[in-house]
């Protein structure tokens, strides 16, 4: 796997005690990729890779929205609202315009890929609920 810059230490932590495969990437931005994450029920694929960007002064400098490889869709047939396509490393992505808000705002100092992760399944499952 790939490492083409360096993550804070509870990051690389986080990851490698989750057992993902993962990699960081240039390209076009600084990526994370984690790949073979386990998709939710009622989606048309089990495993997909997940894409976050990781802007310039992370991690004061919030993660936001996930990005998905290959594509997401509902095994229902019904739509998926908010996405669009990215080429990350000469893929096309799908992304998820998915935001913290107000309410759940990135708290420098205790937000990371964890936190984000959990948003991410939060965000895949939420989908089925509204």
């Amino acid at each position: 796997m790939r490492r083409q810059f360096h993550l804070p230490e509870e990051d690389v932590e986080f990851l490698e005690a989750s057992g993902y495969e993962w990699e960081t990437i240039i390209s076009s931005g600084n990526w994370v990729i984690i790949h073979n994450y386990p998709i939710s029920e009622g989606y048309n694929i089990k495993l997909s890779s997940v894409a976050l960007k990781i802007e310039t002064g992370y991690p004061v400098a919030q993660i936001d929205m996930a990005y998905f490889y290959p594509h997401l869709s509902r095994t229902d047939g019904k739509g998926i609202g908010a996405l669009a396509v990215m080429n990350i490393d000469n893929k096309q992505w799908q992304r998820w315009s998915r935001h913290r808000t107000g309410i759940n705002p990135w708290r420098v100092g205790v937000d990371n890929i964890s936190t984000q992760m959990g948003l991410v399944d939060n965000w895949l499952q939420s989908e089925f609920t509204k």
